[in-house]
């Protein structure tokens, strides 16, 4: 398992809050030291832990999770139509070109 990722997706979404590795440690109740430790992915947090880590950062396990679940894909996926669809109508048709390009070769390929 990609423990690495795991960590990798906390920190991000906590980046993306504002919060300071401190503050974050404070919120969940573990040490600056071990929060770090997960972030980096050299501690895997107990299933309570990490209940805690995904509601104090109001995500869902599943996207902390993406990358190491088989399903992750469709999760990414998600995700990224979710970001496409916010975007002008020039900029989605531009993606939508270049996804569909990258496709068309993969099948020749």
């Amino acid at each position: 398992m990609n423990t690495s990722s795991i960590g990798k997706r906390i920190r991000k979404v906590r980046e993306q809050k504002g919060w300071r590795q401190e503050d974050f440690a404070e919120k969940i109740g573990l040490s600056v030291t071990y929060t770090g430790m997960i972030e980096r992915g050299e501690k895997v947090p107990k299933l309570e832990t990490f209940i805690t880590i995904a509601n104090a950062l109001g995500v869902s396990a599943d996207q902390l999770l993406a990358d190491v679940l088989d399903t992750g894909y469709n999760i990414k996926s998600s995700a990224m139509t979710e970001n496409i669809e916010k975007l002008p109508q020039a900029e989605r048709e531009r993606i939508y070109c270049v996804v569909n390009a990258m496709i068309d070769y993969s099948k020749k390929h």
